[in-house]
């Protein structure tokens, strides 16, 4: 004797809500926290919104997401307005994506450690460059400081950022 059971799983209306939730939210989780880090700039802890560079390096270098770039060359040039410099991380951040680009010898997206070293890299020459432009040692202090402080919220960020957006 075969008895044949068949079971059906009905789907709610809650579940089909919360995985559009969920796909809404890894959809403007990037711009978002971009947009959320350049507004809470403050003078000694986020000066200009430059830990917004975070999210931009991620976001365009390390996972690629469709139509950021465009977004992150406009709040690069909010940083240049905010930060008074005439439009340095604009064009490093063009320099580097087209660099980035334009080669094939290194894939950014397979990096060790998300990425962490080469923002450190990115970064550091950038603030480098920075203090050496305006040479004095409270500008050095100041860009140690900053190269500290975006190293230190580099790797929470990108857990964060891998956990919500299940990479």
């Amino acid at each position: 004797m075969t008895v044949s059971v068949s079971v059906t799983e009905k789907v709610t209306d809650t579940d089909t809500d919360t995985d559009t939730d969920m796909k809404y939210i890894r959809l403007i989780f990037p711009f978002l926290v971009t947009i959320l880090l350049w507004r809470l700039s403050v003078p000694f802890w986020n000066p200009a919104g430059i830990l917004a560079m975070i999210p931009i390096f991620y976001y365009s270098f390390i996972r690629p997401t469709p139509w950021f770039a465009p977004f992150a060359g406009i709040f690069c040039f909010l940083i240049d307005y905010r930060f008074d410099t005439l439009l340095f991380w604009t064009s490093l951040y063009c320099l580097f994506y087209a660099v980035n680009g334009l080669q094939n010898f290194v894939d950014l997206t397979r990096q060790k450690y998300d990425g962490a070293l080469v923002f450190l890299g990115y970064f550091g020459a950038a603030l480098l460059i920075l203090a050496l432009m305006g040479w004095n040692w409270t500008g050095l202090a100041r860009a140690i400081w900053l190269f500290l402080w975006a190293g230190i919220w580099y790797m929470p960020f990108t857990s964060l950022s891998k956990r919500l957006l299940d990479d």
